[in-house]
């Protein structure tokens, strides 16, 4: 499996912003604005995979969860406070990516990744100042209801 990270500069203001809440806001903010940002990658593979059966669209998902190959990998690379990883659940789709001894590859992703991540990393960095303030008026109405329930 091929891994790819980003660096993206420029966010030091929403990061300032993001450390104000706590650790648990911080991570569901973090996951929120992730999963919003992939729908654009997700949607482009989908229409760039080969549609032979179906299989392989339906196949493609975005998620939060690790397999344990996976989350092994991630506690060797370091903690990160968010992580969404976008691909295939069937073994045939990275067999149609990057090919085998039997099959050429046919890359779907890669392309889909190329023509859609400029979209995903707008949209995380405009909807992370979003969640931000979002996180901030509900835990605002969270110690506004607590105050009341102890004061009267």
């Amino acid at each position: 499996m091929t891994r790819m990270s980003l660096k993206v500069d420029g966010l030091r203001e929403l990061d300032r912003a993001l450390s104000e809440l706590p650790k648990a806001t911080q991570g569901n903010v973090l996951k929120r604005t992730l999963l919003r940002g992939a729908e654009p990658v997700e949607a482009a593979a989908k229409s760039k995979v080969k549609k032979f059966t179906g299989a392989l669209e339906r196949d493609i998902e975005t998620s939060t969860k690790l397999t344990r190959r996976q989350a092994a990998a991630a506690r060797r690379a370091g903690k990160s406070q968010a992580e969404v990883h976008i691909g295939v659940v069937d073994p045939a789709g990275v067999q149609t990516e990057f090919g085998n001894a039997h099959q050429a590859a046919d890359p779907w992703f890669r392309p889909a990744w190329d023509e859609s991540q400029g979209e995903a990393l707008n949209e995380i960095a405009g909807g992370l100042g979003e969640e931000i303030e979002k996180a901030r008026g509900r835990l605002a109405r969270k110690a506004a209801r607590l105050a009341a329930k102890n004061g009267g």
